[in-house]
């Protein structure tokens, strides 16, 4: 839809999502979209991520994750993992 068709409405809807994200919801309250603006869509692209098997990953990348230390600084957070 363009900004004519929805006029008024849009526009008001426009302005909030330059401030924030807008969830537009359904009746009975399920999040259903989210209004952004385009460059933060595109932003979010960026940041997609490829997904395939480990199995895939060169040998060396492998080895390196299995030798893989957490600084001491997130101990803590690898503490609760164990």
């Amino acid at each position: 839809m363009t900004e004519a068709e929805v006029q008024h409405g849009f526009r008001a809807l426009a302005d909030r999502a330059k401030r924030e994200p807008v969830t537009i919801t359904t009746a009975d309250g399920r999040d259903e979209f989210v209004v952004l603006p385009a460059e933060e869509y595109a932003r979010l692209k960026r940041r997609d991520r490829r997904v395939g098997p480990t199995e895939d990953l060169p040998e060396e990348w492998i080895e390196a994750v299995r030798n893989a230390k957490v600084p001491n600084e997130f101990a803590v957070l690898d503490a609760e993992l164990k």
